[in-house]
């Protein structure tokens, strides 16, 4: 089958790798939380997927268990989210939370009905019954309640296993001859405000699934880098690589499976940070990877003159970009596969229940290959979150100085440059973001924050340096501590150090003679100031 970018062929069965031996399904309610429980499953070292609720699956042999997320909906709403519960526990055994207990609870004639008191925020969880799946939890502990309906009396055979100050069911349990267990939280155990979450979700999937926990980085890259062997055979494939850690990785798996039949291209836009085209390559080739750089600077800016436009910028580079991977590989003629390093967020977001977010600016990662390359993809990393591939990749033996660097827009410095982009300005630009980067590793500060970066400014102001004055431009500082990038706040740094930097900056970039500290969280603002 042959796939292009924008296909969306594979089913959802096909999703899942077949080298595991075990999963345990998702279904996806439209939960702000759902990917946590995710998380929070792949932590415990078992394989999960997230599928929304309306999709098919498959009760296979690798298949050991059924979550059901939460919901914004009410399960007495008339177009209420709906699944076959009772068919699932004649084969395997299911968890619902919130929503999914609440359902479950509708599901067999149980009673649910609007909370007398909305229930949100920290609540204490009294245990009421000993039961498998709240082994070793407290007889009280905090949970994490976030629901306005609440189960007013459970069906017949239901049995309460705890309870909180607040409503009658924080817990329940079904089982009988004929099924698999059945449970039920109306809270959220995936978030960290229940303290006993995490125990709670290892129980079900240990104890109640029998999971094996052998979901780990190092079976992850072994069985990966086999699939790979079967799947290319003895062809070549082509790969657009960025610098940054997920391309890097997918690369990486996909060399030691092929060796130099992986062809790598690593295109210098201009707007890379200082001296990074050169350190990058130097990385790629000690680590044993088959890339060609290309420089394409002046095709870049003369792409980028008189462009003011954020949008207009991203899409500039982003044609452009094509334009250069395209040509370069029509030069590898025995090309049959696309390397690419999708992850799992991005696989979850394009089957997300209520479709793919709004788009509030074209994405930062340059992508949107064209489908005339006729070329199968392959993806193996299109199952990890981010902490899961960086994971994968220090398993593989990649610089840990590589696999801990911040995210990097596709669109590099050209949109941290306020207004149009020019070389000289780039260059003033990676001068004091090499400073204030360089600042932040020598100050043990680099890894405490998510990501950090430098924005010139349109901006010039009068400043003074010894008896002359001077007219330049002002920079802006941004540091940000994050989980996912989807909200952020503004990084705390110390006075002194941003003194420090502030100095270093306006001391050896001549042309600017200003910097500021960016203190707006995400939302309101974004990461990225364009």
């Amino acid at each position: 089958m042959v796939l292009n970018r924008f296909s969306n062929s594979i089913t959802f069965a096909q999703n899942f790798p077949y080298f595991m031996s075990e999963k345990i399904i998702i279904l996806d309610f439209g939960s702000q939380y759902t990917q946590l429980i995710a998380r929070a499953v792949r932590e415990a070292n078992v394989y999960c997927d997230i599928i929304p609720y309306n999709k098919d699956f498959a009760f296979d042999e690798h298949l050991k268990g059924v979550i059901l997320s939460g919901s914004p909906c009410s399960v007495n709403d008339n177009e209420a989210p709906n699944v076959d519960i009772r068919s699932f526990i004649t084969k395997v055994p299911v968890l619902g939370i919130c929503y999914g207990a609440q359902l479950t609870a509708k599901v067999f004639d149980g009673v649910v009905e609007k909370s007398d008191k909305r229930e949100y925020g920290r609540a204490q969880m009294l245990v009421q019954e000993e039961d498998t799946l709240l082994s070793g939890i407290p007889h009280k502990s905090q949970v994490w309640m976030s629901h306005s309906d609440s189960i007013k009396s459970l069906p017949e055979g239901f049995e309460i296993l705890a309870v909180t100050d607040s409503i009658p069911v924080a817990a329940f349990k079904y089982n009988s001859n004929a099924t698999k267990p059945l449970y039920g939280l109306q809270f959220h155990p995936e978030v960290y405000h229940s303290t006993e979450g995490k125990k709670i979700l290892f129980n079900f999937l240990t104890a109640i699934c029998g999971c094996k926990q052998d979901w780990t980085p190092a079976s992850f890259a072994e069985d990966t880098v086999k699939q790979l062997k079967e799947k290319i055979g003895d062809k070549h494939v082509i790969m657009a690589l960025s610098g940054g850690v997920d391309s890097t990785v997918a690369a990486t798996l996909i060399s030691r499976a092929i060796g130099d039949r992986l062809h790598g291209i690593f295109v210098d836009n201009g707007v890379l940070r200082k001296d990074e085209f050169q350190q990058v390559l130097d990385t790629y080739h000690s680590i044993g990877l088959n890339v060609k750089g290309i420089d394409a600077k002046e095709l870049f800016y003369n792409e980028l003159a008189g462009k003011i436009d954020p949008e207009a910028k991203r899409k500039a580079i982003g044609k452009l970009f094509i334009d250069v991977f395209h040509t370069e590989a029509d030069k590898i003629k025995e090309a049959a596969f696309l390397g690419q390093g999708t992850i799992y967020p991005d696989v979850i977001e394009s089957v997300s229940v209520h479709g793919p977010s709004v788009t509030i600016k074209s994405h930062h990662n340059v992508g949107g290959l064209p489908e005339t390359m006729n070329l199968q993809l392959i993806e193996p990393l299109r199952f990890l979150f981010k902490d899961e591939v960086r994971k994968v990749g220090l398993e593989l033996g990649i610089p840990a100085d590589m696999i801990s660097r911040h995210p990097f827009p596709g669109p590099g410095l050209a949109i941290r440059i306020l207004g149009e982009v020019t070389p000289e300005k780039v260059s003033l630009l990676q001068e004091a973001d090499y400073y204030y980067i360089n600042a932040l590793k020598q100050n043990d500060l680099y890894d405490k924050v998510w990501q950090a970066g430098t924005i010139l400014l349109p901006v010039k102001s009068v400043g003074v340096m010894g008896d002359e004055r001077t007219y330049e431009y002002t920079v802006a500082l941004r540091a940000v501590t994050s989980v996912d990038g989807m909200t952020a706040d503004w990084a705390h740094l110390p006075y002194e150090f941003l003194a420090d930097v502030s100095n270093s900056i306006i001391n050896n970039v001549r042309g600017i003679n200003r910097v500021v500290y960016d203190i707006s969280s995400k939302p309101p603002a974004t990461i990225e100031w364009e």
